[in-house]
């Protein structure tokens, strides 16, 4: 059993931006929690109703392409990306960083990811940081998210 309250909490972005750049596998999940999800380790498309072969998660891992741009502004695009989950599909949904193994992708081309062990929370302050260096850009940035049509 996950005990939550023993995770920490992750309360910098300069925090998350040096873990980034020392670590690849981290991923970040918009959910319940670890004690909610690790039970069964597996995440199901709200579409289709399908289980999925891991848990949905957003990879922090810096892409080549990213050159030698700013690592804190990728690490803000990647938290900023899902920040409209609590607002559109659970309002308890919370972000939570973990190392896990990539297993397979989504019906949303995200990756599924299993041996997950969780690192700790991150907390609201940061994803408003992240918002903010997102939002402070040039161009049309927005959350990931499909509104009705």
């Amino acid at each position: 059993m996950i005990h939550t309250e023993r995770l920490p909490t992750f309360a910098g972005l300069d925090e998350l931006t040096r873990l980034v750049t020392s670590r690849r596998g981290l991923y970040v999940r918009w959910s319940r929690g670890p004690q909610h999800d690790l039970p069964e380790a597996a995440s199901t498309d709200d579409l289709t109703g399908v289980k999925l072969p891991g848990l949905s998660a957003n990879c922090l891992d810096i892409e080549a392409w990213w050159g030698q741009r700013p690592v804190h502004v990728w690490v803000a695009r990647r938290l900023y990306d899902y920040c409209h989950l609590p607002r559109v599909k659970d309002p308890h949904a919370r972000p939570w960083l973990l190392r896990g193994r990539e297993t397979a992708r989504g019906p949303d081309n995200e990756p599924l990811v299993i041996d997950v062990a969780p690192l700790g929370w991150i907390a609201d302050h940061v994803i408003d940081d992240a918002r903010g260096i997102i939002t402070g850009l040039p161009g049309n940035w927005g959350p990931l998210h499909r509104g009705t049509t």
